[in-house]
């Protein structure tokens, strides 16, 4: 997501169709869903890539057992007290500020203690750093490219005003981002994607269904393994969608199979449902493990969650302008919806037993500028986010407030001390 990072002119035009809006706006054609049809609709030919957050889904959890089986003893070993270490990773938005992200893998890299993800999640731009740190250290560089020589142009394009506020959908055109995704998604890096899901490892984006209101959580792996002639068009399609920030972006519309008809659902960034996520509510991975389907033993997750911003406040006099109140509006909302994931998070690992572990850019670094995608700044956050990983010791195990944010060679011993 661009929040807190508003570009003026998006913030200007949002904010004069918010007004304009008590008049009516005009509308482009399109066919959704019926409401009553809504939790049926499905993707034609791949009816099992995707599931609504917030309850089990049975689909998911058979795909998730079957990748114990799946599972090599190389990537996920056994520790010598018998037990399996799984490694999950989750991205969260921030837009530019992904550099840190990017970054701090690639540091991890460096130190030799980077693992093999069992299970990677990402959100908005959490959604394309994913794919790449789902595939591995390989894709670092991919990575490093991608955040730290890209500009806003690269992204983005602004449209005129007064045309998109008479009858349109966004104040951009996403076509560079469209562009700079099929360039680095091809259809070999999908073969990739698919080749890592087929060893029992899983990659899970989102979106928001703005028709339904509902999270969307989307089995990248699937996707790519269907077999389906149009999967990498949909691979592509939905991290852009994970990424597009509604009103700012135009929604991507997916083509949907309900009651027997085809209409067209309209997904946005993320973001605007979760700044973060785990599983969603969608399996319980302790539940499935304990079943010992593969006959490997007990498992222990580990959550690691790199989060591409800052929490701390920053006191700073407020202009009295709607930009200037829309900008810290938007800052604080933002804040406080990733702090309430973390503990959504937090709480979900205290219940599944699994070890919890989380990273954000360190106070003092500047994240605001007059650019949204600026490739010097980001390239400087990019080396914030690898000195960070290279120093070591630098995750937290409780959200904010919690033991007063003790890292994690503080609390390692004790933590130690009370697994079961």
């Amino acid at each position: 997501m661009l929040y807190p990072q508003v570009h003026t002119g998006l913030t200007r035009g949002l904010f004069v169709c918010a007004l304009l809006s008590l008049a009516g706006c005009g509308t482009l054609p399109r066919n959704a869903v019926p409401p009553a049809l809504m939790r049926e609709a499905m993707i034609p030919g791949m009816p099992d890539v995707r599931a609504p957050a917030g309850r089990p889904n049975k689909v998911m959890a058979d795909d998730l057992r079957r990748s114990f089986k799946q599972e090599s003893a190389s990537e996920f070993p056994m520790d010598p007290d018998g037990v399996i270490r799984y490694p999950h990773l989750a991205l969260s938005g921030g837009g530019a500020n992904g550099a840190f992200g990017a970054g701090f893998l690639n540091g991890w890299s460096t130190t030799g203690q980077r693992p093999a993800f069992k299970i990677v999640t990402g959100v908005s731009t959490g959604a394309l750093i994913a794919p790449f740190a789902f595939l591995g250290p390989e894709y670092d560089d991919a990575l490093r490219q991608f955040f730290t020589t890209t500009a806003s142009r690269n992204i983005f394009r602004v449209l005129s005003i007064i045309p998109q506020l008479i009858a349109g959908e966004s104040f951009a055109d996403t076509a560079p981002l469209r562009a700079l995704i099929e360039e680095h998604v091809t259809a070999e890096f999908l073969h990739q994607i698919a080749q890592a899901h087929e060893g029992g490892r899983r990659l899970y984006l989102g979106t928001v269904d703005l028709d339904s209101q509902r999270f969307m959580v989307w089995n990248m792996g699937l996707i790519a393994t269907s077999g389906r002639p149009e999967a990498l068009d949909l691979f592509r399609a939905v991290m852009l969608a994970s990424a597009s920030v509604p009103v700012a972006f135009p929604p991507v519309l997916f083509e949907v199979e309900a009651g027997g008809k085809r209409y067209d659902e309209m997904h946005v960034d993320g973001g605007v449902a979760l700044r973060v996520f785990y599983s969603g509510g969608v399996f319980s991975f302790s539940a499935l493990r304990a079943e010992d389907v593969a006959g490997r033993g007990p498992g222990r997750e580990t959550i690691f969650i790199i989060h591409n911003g800052q929490l701390p406040p920053v006191p700073e006099a407020t202009a009295r302008s709607v930009r200037s109140i829309a900008a810290r509006t938007f800052s604080s909302a933002s804040k406080a919806a990733f702090v309430g994931d973390l503990f959504r998070i937090y709480g979900f690992a205290l219940r599944e037993q699994a070890d919890f572990q989380w990273v954000t850019i360190p106070d003092g670094f500047e994240l605001a500028g007059d650019e949204i995608f600026d490739p010097v700044r980001m390239g400087k956050l990019y080396e914030v986010g690898y000195q960070k990983a290279l120093a070591g010791q630098q995750w937290v195990l409780e959200p904010p407030g919690l033991a007063r944010d003790r890292p994690a060679d503080a609390m390692g011993a004790e933590r130690a001390a009370n697994r079961p």
